[in-house]
């Protein structure tokens, strides 16, 4: 056992999964709070049109390019998103599920169409994209990871007081004139990064997962911003760390869904144990409650 994970290629696997997990984690903390989280589903749908729209241009599978294209379509899904919601009587949900559920299907069809039509089709492996294939990571791969997180690793750091601010008190920073609008821009902006750097190994459907559960989860520890940001990338890399061990033990399994099941586990554990919100302390904070306040009760 021991062996299968020091292996080259799974230490390949487990550095570019620990990273993307990292700054998953920390850019979901700032979707989350800024009740963005669904933001990041629609964008990660959004891409497939773009990995297949990109592959038909270039007739051929690289990388950087089809990554392009699913950041191009991505974006271009959270664009339709805000005009549907500001100009039209479309509500935030209804808008995110709207272009969700379209540009997916969109990308189911000109991947199949792919598949069928086209001489290269079968040799694309846009499929791997749906839910990532992290076995196939090489150290190029986790030199992007790297490069992505850096990037946005800095400039949540450079500009962390002014997110801060926006997340909790937005009416105070639009009255200061603070530039609100551009800072929720540019959160997206980190999230489609992210997105598109975690999609051959994660894929489309599953990268939701490392962008909301780690930081649903540490929302249970903690009351504390700064806190939160910590504890929602320990979560994050703990369970991409993981889903890469499981599937390197069980070789059937895939990887990209133990990923999501081990961060699914560490959120249930958070909700019943964690000190600060979970259901066990929160039970017996109220029944010690109930028994201070009793007597005074009987008293008058």
């Amino acid at each position: 056992m021991l062996n299968e994970l020091i292996r080259y290629n799974t230490l390949i696997i487990l550095a570019g999964t620990a990273l993307l997990g990292l700054v998953s984690g920390v850019v979901g903390t700032l979707t989350v709070l800024r009740r963005r989280a669904l933001a990041g589903d629609a964008l990660a749908h959004a891409t497939l049109p773009g990995l297949c729209i990109a592959f038909l241009i270039i007739g051929e599978r690289n990388l950087p390019f089809l990554l392009i294209g699913a950041a191009i379509t991505g974006l271009f899904g959270l664009f339709c998103v805000s005009v549907l919601a500001s100009g039209t009587r479309v509500k935030d949900d209804s808008a995110l599920a709207l272009v969700l559920g379209v540009f997916f299907g969109a990308g189911i069809v000109l991947s199949r169409w792919i598949q069928n039509r086209t001489t290269e089709g079968s040799k694309a492996g846009l499929d791997s994209f749906l839910l990532g294939k992290t076995s196939g990571m090489i150290f190029s791969d986790v030199v992007f990871i790297a490069i992505i997180s850096a990037i946005v690793l800095f400039v949540i750091i450079l500009l962390f007081k002014e997110f801060q601010l926006t997340l909790f008190d937005t009416s105070f920073a639009q009255a200061t004139g603070w530039p609100t609008g551009s800072l929720d821009l540019l959160l997206m902006l980190l999230v489609g990064l992210v997105v598109v750097a975690g999609l051959p190994s994660v894929g489309v459907v599953l990268m939701t997962s490392l962008l909301v559960i780690p930081a649903a989860a540490a929302r249970f520890w903690t009351d504390r911003f700064v806190r939160m940001t910590c504890i929602s990338a320990f979560i994050g890399m703990f369970a991409t760390v993981s889903g890469v061990i499981l599937s390197t033990l069980f070789e059937d399994l895939p990887t990209g869904s133990l990923m999501t099941l081990a961060a699914a586990f560490v959120f249930c554990l958070s909700a019943i144990v964690a000190p600060c919100r979970g259901w066990f302390w929160r039970n017996k904070r109220r029944k010690s409650l109930a028994n201070s306040v009793n007597p005074t009760l009987e008293v008058s």
